[in-house]
């Protein structure tokens, strides 16, 4: 193919162009190059990598994450970072790539512990030995504790003093802790103790309260003193604080969505006051009503005659006493006692009664509800607040979904007000709806009516551009030039009243001169046409010259 042929033909089809064409010309060919440039950039700008990558690495330090991409670099590898710490290559080549990274020694700075004795390592002192134990020791405390859900990172030193053969002497080891929460996250009391216990246990002699816990600001945890306690008591109750006014206020929202038109038309807000103060009171109660303990009923009898009295002179039978035969007269004795013992108690009730950790002292609640629009005769929409009935209404609903109670002076305010998306959104024109309407279906075919965009106008340049421009370039016969219109014009009334004033002047000549021929009317003619056009080619010589090379090009192509 001869370019330079093809070169020579597009500048002369492009200067035979007006200056109107030139403009549309180059303005399409503009356009299309900016749409394909706009396409491509919005291509990549919002593909996501992500589905044809897989994390390499995670939870990096800069250092080792540096080492790892002058790596990647060198072996000309893709890779990503989505955020710090994480590296991200080609799903295909993650587990290679693992492999070769670890075969180079990376990462460097990452926890080991007792891989540590993978290796022998021939004459090593015992002091060496120590400090290698000391140091996988403190890895593996530290990958465990970082196993923790609310724990980013950890750094645990151990203090293990030389050891005395005195016993009085003999110092116990100790712990430090650094510890790294999560963004937003706290540790429990529960998991602190956890983690002294788990760092004493790993330890010989080593006792959880020398074991101190510090986070990434210094602040000492689960230290059992005053300020501690009360710092880590505070952090629980603004927790459980707001976790109950976040659910109420979704509760509130959650009920009033359907009533007023959707969850962007209400906006709650809840105040609780709570007393975390811990009471404990003990009661005893008497009760009025005597309840029998114990009854207790003596009963004594006797019957049987009175003994004889021994009496009178001295001798044999007043010693002996009465002889047995002897009738005797007296009365018989009777004797009778009775005794009953009732014994009363009384009832008492004693309590020992513990009030709750968290009680509500008072709630207030501040809800605003977006009203209606309505459109007057010209149009225009225009915003009606809500009526004192529906407020009620909706008051009486907010009070019922947090549980008011009047006596601890719970307080409810419901207002209705103009909402600025909500107004703006009820204020659109019927083509920002349309359009919005468009925008809600056709959003998600967006990545292909952009390349069909895309084709429609490269098809309309190929059938209004290209093509025309390549027919011009292909043809083979060069097309006529259109006739030049000269001001090389005769004017066919002015030659016959030329003709017609030199005929007359000529006739009264020659009748002067006594001349009687005839004049010839055919030479006249021609004299007169000659005159006249060498008249005209002295006025426009160069417009002539132009006429009589393109005569001489239509007879002689080939010339």
């Amino acid at each position: 193919m001869n370019f330079e042929a093809l070169f020579k033909q597009i500048i002369a089809f492009f200067n035979k162009l007006n200056n109107q064409q030139r403009i549309v010309i180059i303005g399409s060919i503009v356009a299309v190059v900016a749409i394909i440039a706009f396409l491509i950039v919005f291509n990549s700008t919002t593909s996501k990598p992500k589905n044809n990558y897989a994390i390499l690495f995670e939870n990096l330090k800069p250092q080792d994450a540096a080492l790892i991409v002058q790596y990647l670099d060198k072996k000309n590898i893709p890779y990503v970072i989505p955020e710090d710490g994480v590296i991200e290559v080609p799903r295909d080549k993650v587990s290679k790539l693992r492999l070769d990274i670890a075969a180079e020694g990376l990462p460097k700075s990452s926890t080991v512990g007792f891989e540590l004795f993978d290796k022998n390592s021939f004459g090593a002192t015992d002091f060496e030995e120590r400090i290698r134990y000391l140091r996988a020791l403190e890895g593996e405390l530290q990958k465990t504790i970082e196993a923790v859900d609310a724990v980013e990172s950890a750094k645990v030193n151990i203090a293990i003093p030389k050891e005395s053969v005195f016993v009085s002497k003999q110092v116990p080891p100790s712990a430090s802790v650094l510890i790294k929460l999560k963004p937003n996250m706290i540790l429990t009391p529960k998991q602190i103790q956890g983690i002294k216990y788990l760092v004493a246990s790993a330890v010989p002699r080593l006792k959880p309260e020398n074991v101190k816990i510090v986070d990434q600001y210094g602040n000492p945890l689960g230290e059992n003193d005053e300020l501690t306690q009360n710092n880590e008591l505070l952090k629980t109750e603004m927790i459980y604080k707001k976790r109950l006014e976040k659910g109420l206020e979704e509760k509130i929202v959650s009920i009033l969505a359907p009533i007023v038109g959707g969850k962007d038309k209400v906006v709650a807000k809840v105040n609780v006051d709570l007393d975390f103060s811990q009471v404990k009171s003990k009661s005893t109660i008497y009760d009025p009503n005597n309840v029998v303990r114990s009854e207790q009923t003596i009963e004594e009898s006797k019957i049987g005659t009175k003994p004889k009295q021994v009496g009178g002179v001295p001798g044999a039978v007043s010693n002996i006493g009465p002889v047995q035969g002897i009738k005797n007269n007296n009365v018989v004795e009777k004797y009778n006692k009775s005794e009953a013992t009732t014994n009363y108690e009384i009832s008492t009730t004693v309590k020992d009664v513990k009030e709750p950790l968290a009680k509500i002292k008072r709630i207030t609640a501040a809800v605003v509800v977006d009203g209606h629009y309505q459109k007057d005769k010209k149009g225009n929409v225009k915003f009606v607040p809500l009526s004192k009935i529906e407020l009620a209404n909706i008051e009486n609903i907010v009070k019922n979904t947090i549980g008011f109670d009047p006596k601890r002076g719970d307080s409810v305010t419901v207002s209705s007000f103009e909402f600025a998306n909500a107004g703006m959104n009820a204020r659109k024109s019927k083509t920002g709806m349309i359009m919005e309407k468009v925008s809600m279906y056709l959003g998600p075919f967006l990545p292909l009516l952009k390349y069909l965009l895309l084709a429609i106008i490269l098809f309309v340049f190929y059938k209004k551009v290209i093509v025309p421009f390549s027919q011009k370039m292909l043809e083979v016969k060069i097309e006529e030039e259109k006739p030049v219109k000269h001001e090389v014009e005769i004017n066919e009334e002015e030659l016959e009243t030329t003709y017609d004033k030199i005929k007359e002047l000529k006739e009264k000549v020659e009748q002067q001169l006594g001349i009687s021929s005839e004049v010839n009317e055919e030479e006249l003619k021609y004299e007169v046409l000659l005159e006249r056009v060498t008249k005209i080619v002295e006025e426009n010589t160069e417009q002539v010259a132009k006429v009589l090379e393109n005569l001489i090009k239509e007879e002689h192509p080939e010339s």
